[in-house]
């Protein structure tokens, strides 16, 4: 059984085959196969390569379609409907950013990376420049596997080795960041990872950073690491029939957290809710059923507008 979890610590340190990085590499796994479907509604060329390349031999069976047929059945009843939540939450964030370039923002930030390609796969104005944040081993595996793949962004792509636990506004600025112009943000699949004062800090770094006209784009989950935890051990139990260890329970941080949308209106941000639900019927989809994602249901997608 491959080994990919461990219990979060105060300053530990991950790869994409490893505690928080795994993650990474499952959403990965299933933006490819959904660019993968008949019709899909995200396309992302990259994501089979790098899960490949990570190596963990689940994923990438996975995403060949090369898993034991005994067990393919239960993993594709596993996989199949996060598969349709991380298409449409990818989708989210990708017109997020477009729509942000559509307004003249040509300044991005990517927060927790991972495995993220929109660099190199959007449709990026002239003069765009995108950050990207991580861990460093994660940005020196996907910036060398993405040259060995013959990639070329196609946006002016910045990355930025720190953990967001330091201080990575410093850093941002030491590559080149200019906060007296507007900023599209993403931090996407990242909150449920943070201590809940390490989520007001990291908003308030961001306010702190963000010129009048900056954008933001988030998701939050009012239940919490509670709610999570329990459509993540329904995941992670079906993943360890199929062999592969990865108990997300222990890499999420409990704990009352303040309502974003709250916290970002009280700092002078301009905050637009919509539930998960209906995310998925403006791009024309049906949340799907299952225990798996019953309680991801009641998130909550958030934009925001500087002032």
């Amino acid at each position: 059984m491959e080994r990919t979890g461990g219990a979060r610590s105060l300053g530990d340190s991950w790869d994409l085959a490893s505690s928080v990085g795994t993650t990474a590499t499952m959403v990965a796994a299933a933006r490819a196969l959904a660019t993968a479907e008949a019709e899909p509604i995200i396309s992302d060329p990259f994501a089979a390569p790098l899960v490949r390349a990570v190596g963990i031999d689940f994923f990438t069976k996975m995403v060949d379609g090369t898993l034991d047929p005994a067990v393919a059945a239960e993993a594709k009843s596993a996989a199949g409907p996060m598969t349709a939540v991380m298409a449409v939450r990818t989708r989210f964030f990708d017109d997020f950013f477009l729509q942000a370039a559509d307004a003249g923002v040509r300044q991005s930030v990517i927060l927790a990376a991972g495995l993220d390609s929109r660099a190199y796969r959007l449709g990026w104005p002239q003069g765009s420049v995108v950050y990207e944040i991580d861990q460093p081993d994660v940005i020196e595996f996907k910036s060398r596997t993405l040259a060995d793949l013959g990639a070329q962004p196609i946006a002016d792509r910045r990355a930025v080795a720190v953990d967001l636990r330091d201080d990575w506004p410093a850093a941002l600025r030491d590559s080149g960041f200019d906060e007296t112009k507007p900023t599209a943000w993403s931090a996407e699949g990242l909150l449920i990872y943070l201590p809940p004062e390490a989520q007001d800090r990291l908003f308030d770094h961001i306010t702190a950073l963000s010129a009048p006209g900056s954008r933001l784009a988030t998701e939050y989950h009012p239940d919490g690491a509670a709610a999570l935890s329990g459509s993540n051990q329904s995941l992670g139990q079906r993943f360890a029939d199929q062999g592969l260890d990865l108990d997300i329970t222990t890499l999420v941080y409990a704990g009352e957290r303040n309502p974003v949308g709250a916290y970002l209106r009280e700092r002078g941000w301009q905050v637009r809710e919509r539930g998960r639900e209906t995310v998925f019927a403006d791009y024309g989809r049906a949340f799907p059923d299952g225990e798996i994602v019953a309680r991801l249901r009641n998130s909550v997608a958030i934009e925001a507008i500087r002032l």
